[in-house]
């Protein structure tokens, strides 16, 4: 199994959920995180005032899906969310020991 984490541009987000229930994407879990690369942030105006924003509002999904099937979900997301300006993310794919449903007590790809 593997765990996807991709942390996009908020107005992606359900662009990105309905492509990948689309390719049979059963769950995922959605954060609201704050960060930076890059970028290192940027300037906004309010009030006519400017102030540096450091931090960037972006979303963080977390998705575990079978070891076939990852692939396939890393490159819908990159289709996806792709905007090709500075700051559309970055994913991470690790390995997943063991997952197990708390209900049932099915383990591995089952617990999916």
């Amino acid at each position: 199994m593997k765990k996807i984490e991709a942390i996009i541009k908020p107005f992606r987000l359900d662009e990105v959920k309905d492509a990948l229930n689309e390719l049979g994407v059963q769950g995922m879990t959605v954060t609201e995180v704050r960060g930076f690369g890059r970028q290192k942030g940027h300037v906004e105006v309010y009030r006519g005032a400017e102030y540096e924003v450091t931090f960037v509002p972006k979303v963080k999904m977390e998705i575990v899906v079978t070891d076939d099937m990852a692939e396939g979900v890393v490159r819908k997301i990159m289709e996806t969310a792709k905007t090709g300006e500075i700051g559309d993310g970055k994913i991470f794919v690790t390995t997943v020991e063991e997952a197990y449903r708390i209900r049932t007590g099915e383990q591995g790809d089952a617990a999916l």
